[in-house]
């Protein structure tokens, strides 16, 4: 009987783990990977997208834990490249950039000169 390895069925099945609770992410990788694959965005896609790895950094940002379709668009419309690849897609839920116009934001208070204005 030796050398036969071990014997089916001998010890505890290990219990599956999935690709989120391994990453400590709430939303699930499983499912995000095949709708890339099925959506035909590329003809391989890896799990290490350097998009996701932005919008986690966008959602810790913003202090949640769950990465929502605006972390996706800061995340993409802030990184350059991503923005030329992407600058045609539309991101439901996404929102816009915030951009505030110069004009609008309050004057610095300790860049004003004293002027002479006592003659």
């Amino acid at each position: 009987m030796a050398g036969r390895g071990k014997t089916l069925g001998s010890g505890a099945a290990k219990k599956a783990t999935s690709r989120s609770s391994k990453a400590g992410l709430q939303f699930p990788v499983g499912r995000i990977a095949r709708f890339l694959k099925a959506g035909k965005y590329a003809e391989r896609v890896g799990a290490g997208a350097p998009v996701l790895e932005l919008a986690g950094n966008a959602a810790r940002d913003n202090k949640k834990t769950r990465i929502v379709p605006r972390h996706i668009q800061l995340a993409v419309r802030n990184d350059e490249e991503l923005s030329k690849l992407l600058g045609d897609v539309t991101i439901a839920n996404g929102g816009v950039m915030p951009n505030i116009h110069n004009l609008l934001l309050p004057k610095k208070a300790g860049s004003n000169k004293p002027t002479d204005d006592d003659n």
